[in-house]
C-alpha cells in the first residue's frame, strides 16, 4: 500500500498535463471551427466529431510505432516514459474539448452574432464575449476531456508500459494487481478513480444543466 499515493499523485498529474494541453489545442480549434469560413472547414468539423470515438488501444499502437527507436519520433527517447503518457492521453481529450467547445461557441455566435455584427464587432472582436456567455459548455468540454485522460488505461499501457514507480497509473495498477489478485490495492485505488470520475461528471451534469 506505500505505493497508493504516488500512483495516484502520478496519474492525476499526466492527466492534467494531458488536459492542459488538450485545452490548448482544442480551443483555438473550437473557435476556428465556431467562427471561421475558410475552405475545408466542414470536413474538419466532421473529422474532429469522428474523432470523439477513437479506440485508446490503437492510439496507443500508433504512438508506439511513431516513438520506437525507428519510429518518426523515436529520437526523442519518449517511449516509456511519462511523456508518451501524456501525449497519448492528449490526443484522445483533444478531439472531446475541440467538438464541445465548439458547439458552445457555435450556438452562442447564431444566437447572438447578427446583433453583435449589427454592433459593429467582427467576427474574432466577438469572440472573448462568446466565450464568456458559453463558459458553462466551455468548462463542461474541458471537464470532460480530464475524465477521458483519467480514466485512459489502454493507450497509456501501451506506451508507458506500466513500469513500477515510473508509468504505472491508476487505471493500469488496477488491471495489474486484479490480475495478481492483489484485491486491496486494486480495490482502493479503484474506490479514489470512481470518487474523481463521478466528481467529474457530476460537475459536467450540473454546468449542462445550469447551461440549458
Amino acid at each position: 500500500m506505500e505505493e497508493f499515493v504516488p500512483i495516484v499523485l502520478r496519474s492525476l498529474a499526466v492527466s492534467l498535463a494531458a488536459t492542459g494541453f488538450a485545452i490548448a489545442i482544442g480551443l483555438p480549434l473550437a473557435a476556428a471551427l465556431a467562427l471561421g469560413r475558410w475552405p475545408g472547414r466542414p470536413i474538419v468539423v466532421v473529422m474532429v466529431n469522428a474523432l470523439l470515438g477513437l479506440p485508446p488501444v490503437v492510439v496507443g499502437l500508433v504512438l508506439y510505432l511513431l516513438l520506437s527507436r525507428q519510429g518518426a519520433l523515436g529520437v526523442l527517447g519518449w517511449l516509456f516514459t511519462p511523456g508518451a503518457m501524456v501525449l497519448a492521453q492528449t490526443v484522445l481529450a483533444t478531439p472531446i474539448v475541440a467538438a464541445l467547445a465548439h458547439r458552445a461557441i457555435e450556438g452562442r455566435w447564431r444566437r447572438y452574432g447578427p446583433t453583435m455584427q449589427a454592433a459593429g464587432a467582427s467576427r474574432w472582436r466577438a469572440l472573448p464575449h462568446l466565450v464568456r456567455m458559453a463558459a458553462r459548455g466551455v468548462a463542461t468540454a474541458v471537464l470532460a476531456g480530464f475524465g477521458r485522460t483519467v480514466s485512459e488505461v489502454g493507450a497509456v499501457l501501451v506506451v508507458g508500459g506500466n513500469i513500477a514507480g515510473f508509468t504505472r497509473t491508476m487505471t493500469t495498477t488496477i488491471t495489474l494487481e486484479t490480475s495478481k489478485g492483489n484485491l486491496d490495492l486494486a480495490l482502493g485505488i479503484g474506490l479514489v478513480l470512481i470518487g474523481i470520475s463521478v466528481a467529474v461528471s457530476a460537475t459536467v451534469l450540473v454546468l449542462a444543466g445550469e447551461r440549458r
